[in-house]
């Protein structure tokens, strides 16, 4: 492998939904001459605007964004797409004297990148999903996950039971493969002390309470500017409620309000609770990665700024060679 000094750079912020991530990151790349790569698992679908929480073209600053609105609701996006397609991103930007700056909350996305996961193609079979979702019909959704526990008790204690699309997905790469979701994604992993890039990686946090807090407002924002409507909207053009797109948070709560399951009340109620879980999830995921350098964004703000705390360490990790 090229010397550490020879790699190129790579610079990365990551941290919980609400913590406040795309303002800080939109400072740092006209300060570092940075294209903003968005590693979102949401973002990636054209007309889920609000519940994804995207930036408006005018709201960019003139930053460049990657891999915003490049496919349909219905397309299964993975993470061996993002993989590949955020890997072009970081070659064209080099290419153009750039520093390519990947932002986001899906941890898997991010280390997919940074640490060269090799992904198997397992791919699919229709046949078996089909029968799955009829045990799901006749069983319900616990006597799947009750399977899954049998066969990969390491994925079903990350799933919940009622997220039957990634239930089945599990089972299904058990069924074609004949090895656990969890042993593949371990052997994908391989030697994460080994980047192809000179990595600056820094998580955003902050208590927990006031996260929560930022959580709450965020989504009484969403449903102000018009979320059950987008929603609604997507439903109307056909977009099915098991796809992987209609499951991500936010849609799946105002799908079931919309199908009369819950009431608005519950659905208000639900679409905080999932987003602090999620929130809470993401924290766990990301207090694992290595080289991550963690700043508080509360304790940073009331010292010389978030600004430029982050700048610091970004400094401070590349050495100044940034020549851009």
């Amino acid at each position: 492998m090229a010397n550490a000094d020879e790699r190129p750079p790579l610079l990365v912020l990551v941290g919980p939904t609400a913590v406040g991530k795309t303002a800080l990151s939109l400072q740092l790349a006209q300060q570092f001459n940075a294209e903003i790569i968005s590693a979102d698992s949401m973002q990636v679908y054209r007309r889920m605007d609000i519940g994804t929480a995207k930036l408006l073209p005018e709201q960019q600053h003139g930053v460049p964004h990657h891999l915003i609105d490049i496919c349909e609701p219905e397309h299964p996006f993975s993470v061996s797409e993002f993989q590949s397609r955020c890997t072009s991103a970081i070659v064209d930007i080099h290419g153009r004297r750039r520093l390519p700056f990947i932002v986001g909350g899906t941890g898997l996305y991010v280390e997919s990148v940074c640490y060269g996961f090799q992904f198997q193609d397992v791919g699919s079979d229709e046949t078996f999903r089909m029968e799955m979702r009829s045990v799901a019909e006749q069983q319900g959704a616990e006597a799947l996950h009750a399977r899954l526990a049998i066969v990969d008790p390491i994925s079903a204690a990350k799933l919940h039971p009622n997220d039957l699309g990634r239930v089945i997905r599990a089972l299904e790469i058990q069924h074609i493969s004949g090895q656990p979701m969890s042993e593949l994604q371990t052997q994908a992993r391989g030697d994460q002390k080994a980047s192809p890039y000179r990595l600056c990686i820094i998580g955003l946090t902050m208590d927990r309470d006031r996260l929560y807090e930022r959580i709450d407002q965020r989504i009484d924002e969403m449903l102000e500017q018009g979320l059950v409507s987008e929603v609604e909207g997507l439903l109307k053009e056909g977009v099915p409620r098991d796809a992987i797109s209609m499951r991500g948070l936010g849609y799946k709560e105002v799908a079931a309000y919309l199908a009369g399951e819950i009431n608005e009340l519950e659905m208000v109620h639900m679409l905080k609770r999932d987003t602090r879980h999620f929130a809470k999830r993401q924290l766990s995921w990301f207090r694992h990665m290595q080289g991550l350098e963690w700043v508080d964004v509360e304790a940073a703000s009331k010292n010389n700024g978030l600004f430029q705390a982050t700048c610091d360490i970004i400094a401070g990790k590349f050495s100044y060679q940034i020549e851009y």
